[in-house]
Order: structure tokens, then C-alpha cells, then sequence
């Protein structure tokens, strides 16, 4: 399949399965089409929608390009173009949140489901530092990949020895191909993980029907963050997956996407 051209002229590669009514998954951080949860998902949901999946810039087999969440929202309008112009869009982790600013731009979106974007709005959880952004950037600007990667699984709790572990499998050496991309989440989340209050007029225009979902067994500040998203938008409610974590198990996710997509 050709790739859909962004406004800047990057080409964004994408696939298609299923069929039924436009549904585009939008992966987080370090996740693509050959290293992540979306299809896997995809083929949850390939019976009762046309799904999209696709590579963000910098990841799988879409090159690396100048890379903000302007130029991001760009490369999902393309792709929802390719969809025909409109679609229902999901988001998870950092994700949704590239999700719902591209919906807050008025990119085509009928209808908009996050699972877990990864908020810190109160002090159940130790606030990321204001110096995290600038650090990422310049760990990626001195090559030093793997340090990258370490220091984001330290922000999002990964223990010592699960990093260490995950060093010594081949997962790692996907994950440090695409570290150059982690700045590019941590932006999407900047001013939102500081352990304050989400600002009430930020995403007005997210007028369609949204779904925020959290996961039974996760912590107890990702669940708080996704209450709190869904309490701030115009048209939204939250809802608990029982029993997941923030690695959602996508048959355990793709019914409750069903029923809020066609419902």
C-alpha cells in the first residue's frame, strides 16, 4: 500500500484490515505496527471496522522527519484522509493524547476512545520534573540510546530489574531504535504530568463523544489522571476495563471499543 503523505511531504506508512465504518489506532511511546499492541488489536476489531494502523514519524517504516506534536497531528489528518476524511480514533498511553490534541485541532474524528494516557494530576504519584524533556532531548542528541530508554522506564516505573532484564532480550535493541522518538512523547504530555489540576479549557473543541478508560489493576494515579481527562472534556465519560493493567490485553479492550464505537 502506498503511504499517506503528511503536509511536510513525509510519507507515513500504514495498513489496512478489516471491514466496516473507519477506525484509526494511534500507538504510544516506542510502540509501531511491528513492535506494539495495534495489531493485535487491530485484528480484535478487523470484524466490525475498516482499521487503520500506522507507523509514527521516526518508527518502523516511517522515516525520520522534524518531529512536534504540530507535525504529528499533521501525519494523523493524512492518514484519516486516507480513511475517507473522518473516522472514529483511538488512542493509547502518550497516544491519546496525540489523539485527542489532533481531535481538539478538528481533524476528522466522529468519535474518540483513550485508553490510559499517562497523567499526573494529583500527589498519588511523584510529580516527572520539569527538567525531563530537555534531559531526553539531550540524551538522544549524544547518541546515548539505551540510557534513554532506561531513563523513561525509571519514570513510568519499571524496576531496576525488569530494565535490566529487558536489556538482555531482543526487545531491547527494537527499543533503542526508536529512542530518538521519546522526546516526541514527552512533549505531547508537557505541563501534564506535574501533579496539578488539567486546565479546564484546554481541549473545548473535543466536542464529539469521547471515552476515557483506565484499567482495574492499574495505579492508582494512571486511573485518576484518565477520571480526571474524562471529567474536562465537553462531551466525555470514563469507564473501568476490569482486571487490565496499563498493558491492556486487546480482547479485553476491543468489546468495550465496540460497544462505545457502534453504540
Amino acid at each position: 500500500m502506498r503511504p499517506a503523505i503528511s503536509a511536510d511531504g513525509t510519507a507515513i506508512a500504514y495498513e489496512v484490515s478489516g471491514d466496516g465504518p473507519p477506525l484509526v489506532i494511534v500507538d504510544g511511546a516506542m510502540c509501531y505496527r511491528d513492535s506494539g499492541p495495534s495489531r493485535p488489536l487491530a485484528a480484535e476489531l478487523a470484524g466490525d471496522f475498516t482499521v487503520y494502523t500506522y507507523d509514527r514519524r521516526g518508527r518502523g517504516e516511517t522515516a525520520v522527519a522534524e518531529c512536534t506534536p504540530e507535525r504529528e497531528i499533521e501525519d494523523l489528518e493524512a492518514i484519516i484522509k486516507e480513511a475517507g476524511g473522518a473516522a472514529y480514533l483511538f488512542g493509547a498511553s502518550s497516544g491519546a493524547m496525540l489523539a485527542l490534541e489532533a481531535a481538539s485541532a478538528g481533524v476528522g474524528t466522529t468519535k474518540l476512545a483513550m485508553y490510559e494516557p499517562p497523567l499526573i494530576v494529583d500527589g498519588t504519584h511523584a510529580p516527572a520534573p520539569e527538567s525531563a524533556l530537555p534531559e531526553m532531548r539531550a540524551l538522544i542528541s549524544e547518541n546515548r540510546r539505551g540510557d534513554a530508554v532506561k531513563a523513561f522506564m525509571k519514570s513510568v516505573d519499571v524496576p531496576g530489574l525488569g530494565i535490566m532484564m529487558m536489556r538482555l532480550a531482543p526487545v531491547w535493541k527494537k527499543l533503542t531504535g526508536v529512542a530518538h522518538t521519546l522526546p516526541d512523547d514527552l512533549a505531547l504530555l508537557a505541563g501534564l504530568r506535574q501533579g496539578r489540576p488539567l486546565p479546564a479549557d484546554r481541549w473545548t473543541t473535543a466536542t464529539m463523544p469521547t471515552l476515557v478508560a483506565d484499567g482495574g489493576k492499574s495505579p492508582e494515579y494512571l486511573r485518576n489522571g484518565a477520571a480526571a481527562l474524562a471529567a474536562v472534556l465537553p462531551n466525555a465519560r470514563h469507564e473501568t476495563v476490569p482486571g487490565q493493567t496499563h498493558l491492556v490485553k486487546p480482547k479485553a479492550l476491543a468489546p468495550v471499543l465496540r460497544a462505545f464505537f457502534l453504540g
